[in-house]
């Protein structure tokens, strides 16, 4: 029997969430937090209906998963983000332990990457997963607020 729970079919799962965020006029990052094939938080930015910039994808999964497992850390979890963590969230995500972070597009400008941010070290990342339909849904957005 196939073993469906892929690093694809999470980032799926992430996509519909920036898809969520795209419709409501939200920059179109998703997340969802995986432990043992479960998906435990599920997020996307919230930064415009919240007044709040630090309302990520990624700090309100944070935020879910850590109620989840009633714990601030989040070893054995994996973090589905379907743009690179910026640097605040890199932080958040350090602090939780979270053991292994998957992205999508990579966000040369303001990611955590390019601007040098440090991960915890027993934190793995794969990037690049549906990178391009991850990339695209950024890239309707901003074209769309350029009209």
């Amino acid at each position: 029997m196939e073993n469906i729970f892929t690093h694809e079919f999470f980032m799926k799962k992430a996509l519909q969430e920036a898809q969520l965020a795209f419709e409501s006029g939200e920059i179109p990052v998703g997340a969802v937090i995986v432990i043992d094939n479960k998906i435990i938080a599920r997020s996307h930015n919230l930064t415009e209906l919240l007044n709040d910039v630090t309302a990520h994808a990624e700090m309100q999964s944070i935020t879910a998963a850590a109620n989840y497992i009633g714990g601030k850390y989040l070893k054995g979890c994996t973090l589905y983000v379907t743009v690179e963590p910026c640097q605040m969230c890199a932080g958040a995500l350090y602090w939780s332990q979270i053991s292994q972070i998957v992205f999508g597009a990579r966000d040369v400008n303001r990611g955590y990457l390019s601007l040098g941010t440090s991960l915890h070290p027993r934190t793995s990342v794969i990037q690049g997963i549906l990178a391009n339909e991850c990339g695209e849904l950024m890239k309707r957005f901003f074209a769309d607020k350029r009209l």
